[in-house]
């Protein structure tokens, strides 16, 4: 018989559990069925990273395109109200779910702006070619590429200092972060910042990008994961995913949210 895995073993106690989601639904979309099932016997906590767009990013006009598209899917064309809204969702779903939302309040990479050099000082610039003052200016060359930009390399260490201040508070056992399913960077900022604590990690794979692509193996067999699966209370996911009302068509256009069991990652010799 298999000893039981990292998971499993927390199972067994009632420690608190913390979750990082890069953005305002991805904890309920990669794990939201293990999230609400352990819930109810243990103190969960949601940090998501990247919370806010650009101050001045509201205006359409200072928006790159990839923005502006993204904007239109969800169907609220100023960027301070969109996310706005999609605060107050991840507040009331993870309420209802019994669970504690943290924001940490950092710049979506959609809206993240690189330093302007001087030439590119005037701010007629933000609206003749705002792609120039963006440090991922195009989504599918940029953002979904796999590359973490040089410059995000003190929002990293800012974030870890975050973190590890937050395991310290929560006294979290298992601290959750993204595998990186689909290389959007901000979800590998944030398995960036979980790998600072080895000792506590368990990865998760992204939904729903791993309904089309599947993790990096080489990675993952780098650092010695393996896949782990929870399965109980998938069909109640659907309804969590939902209540993300600004997200849940642009994600899900067909308007089926596809059942998949939940895959972890955890630690081969445990």
């Amino acid at each position: 018989m298999q000893p039981p895995s990292r998971v499993e073993k927390s199972m067994a106690g009632d420690a608190p559990w913390l979750f990082l989601s890069p953005h305002l639904d991805d904890a309920v979309l990669s794990c939201g069925a293990l999230i609400e099932a352990q819930a109810q016997g243990r103190e969960i906590i949601v940090a998501t990273l990247f919370t806010e767009a650009t101050p001045g990013a509201s205006t359409p006009a200072a928006a790159t395109r990839a923005a502006r598209s993204f904007m239109r899917q969800c169907t609220i064309p100023d960027a301070g109200e969109l996310f706005a809204a999609r605060r107050a969702e991840d507040r009331a779903v993870l309420h209802e779910m019994g669970v504690q939302s943290i924001h940490l309040g950092e710049v979506d990479a959609l809206f993240r702006r690189r330093r302007k050099p001087a030439m590119l000082g005037s701010s007629a610039w933000d609206r003749l070619l705002p792609e120039l003052t963006h440090r991922y200016p195009t989504y599918r060359l940029d953002i979904a590429m796999g590359r973490i930009s040089r410059g995000d390399q003190g929002l990293i260490r800012q974030l870890r200092s975050a973190v590890a201040q937050l395991m310290a508070h929560t006294k979290a056992e298992l601290l959750f972060c993204p595998a990186g399913v689909g290389k959007h960077v901000d979800h590998l900022i944030a398995r960036e910042v979980g790998k600072s604590h080895l000792g506590n990690l368990v990865m998760y794979s992204d939904f729903p990008y791993d309904l089309v692509v599947g993790p990096d193996e080489q990675h993952m067999s780098k650092i010695g994961f393996v896949p782990w699966t929870w399965n109980s209370g998938i069909e109640g996911k659907t309804r969590r995913i939902r209540q993300y009302a600004s997200q849940a068509d642009a994600l899900f256009p067909g308007g089926e949210i596809p059942l998949k069991p939940e895959t972890f990652f955890i630690p081969g010799n445990l």
